[in-house]
């Protein structure tokens, strides 16, 4: 047995590793808090259809908040909720954006509607199913000042077709990597930081010309050296349908390429070395190679499976779970995809999202227009 055999046993060890060492550290103990003055910041697109579901799962929050709900100024579903329940919500029409993403835009404009007494800012998507622990544990970091940035991430539910299911398998072994506060990012989708925090970074000037909110966020707080602090258990449930499943992963990863270079490279690597070692083990690693691959994907998605039955509700974990069976039938192929929404992402500037077309440098918005009929 030569190098590259070893090597290969040590990198698929490694990787099993990362995962069982997501599973075990789950917090058994989910601590939560539920201070006064906390606001949560929505960004909506004109044709959404009022989230009932979200909404549902919002007000059943064990921390109490007032929701802000940041809009084009075309949103007749936010319009009518905002009317409907005005003691909760409040509504922003932000107008359209010329030099900046829209979601940007939305959320800038929000920012500048805080009122004073707004202690704790918590930013929510609109396409996430959120449990009920959400706020507060978010914000349970914040309180207790262990942290200045505090989020979790995204677990895909996809439709029930292979593509889907393969995209949420790719994503699913970001969600589950082992997670160090000097290598996290946020995700826009759950996230806290408090007003002081905000401030500190001149919130709104950080996010200023950017088309991704997170990303801004979360390298502005890099720079200032803050502490950010993922939320292991707060894997958040968003579905994801078939159509357009890979251009979800292709534009992911295109926004990090647009913002950093080298992160995007080093991620690129690491799954770069798993993609071409699954080549080598097929081609001329032999039997013995592909059973230790086989082995440790195996080992993998039963780790996966432990984590998604802790961390989701019953239902959202049989979604969840569709995408189990590409880690068990062809892990391979999961790398492969994985490796190649990479290297596409890499191959333009251009981001399609939310009816518009962006064209994107250094983070910041070089160019934009409409490119389809689709509200925004």
């Amino acid at each position: 047995m030569g190098w590259a055999f070893w090597a290969w046993a040590v990198l698929q060890g490694l990787t099993l590793l990362g995962v069982l060492n997501y599973w075990r550290h789950l917090p058994v103990d989910r601590k939560e808090e539920a201070p006064e003055g906390v606001v949560v910041l929505l960004s909506v697109r004109d044709d959404w259809d009022g989230g009932a579901e979200l909404i549902a799962r919002l007000k059943a929050q064990t921390a109490r908040f007032r929701l802000v709900i940041a809009s084009s100024g075309g949103c007749p579903a936010a319009e009518a909720l905002a009317a409907r329940e005005g003691d909760w919500v409040q509504l922003v029409r932000a107008g359209m954006a010329i030099d900046e993403g829209q979601k940007v835009h939305k959320l800038r404009a929000a920012l500048r509607a805080l009122r004073p007494d707004y202690r704790y800012l918590v930013f929510v998507d609109a396409d996430i199913e959120p449990p009920a622990r959400l706020v507060g544990r978010l914000l349970f970091p914040l309180v207790r000042g262990k942290a200045d940035i505090v989020t979790g991430y995204r677990l895909l539910l996809p439709e029930a077709r292979p593509t889907a299911a393969l995209v949420g398998a790719v994503e699913m072994q970001l969600a589950t990597l082992p997670r160090a506060a000097s290598a996290t990012m946020p995700w826009g989708g759950a996230m806290a930081l408090t007003r002081e925090v905000a401030e500190r970074l001149d919130l709104d000037a950080a996010l200023a010309g950017r088309l991704s909110d997170d990303m801004a966020i979360g390298l502005a707080g890099w720079r200032a050296k803050l502490r950010l602090r993922p939320v292991r258990d707060l894997l958040v449930a968003s579905p994801l349908e078939g159509s357009g499943a890979i251009a979800f992963g292709v534009r992911q990863y295109r926004h990090i390429v647009t913002n950093s270079v080298g992160m995007w490279g080093i991620a690129a690597l690491v799954v770069g070395a798993q993609a071409l070692g699954w080549v080598w083990a097929m081609c001329w690693g032999g039997w013995g190679a592909l059973a230790i691959g086989y082995a440790a994907a195996f080992g993998r998605a039963l780790g996966r499976r432990r984590i998604i039955a802790g961390v989701l509700e019953p239902d959202q974990a049989r979604a969840a779970r569709r995408s189990l069976w590409w880690d068990v039938l062809a892990p391979f192929a999961v790398c492969w995809a994985h490796w190649g929404m990479q290297l596409a992402a890499a191959g333009s500037r251009r981001i399609r999202w939310g009816g518009f077309d962006y064209w994107v440098s250094g983070g910041k918005v070089m160019r934009l227009k409409r490119a389809t009929e689709l509200s925004v």
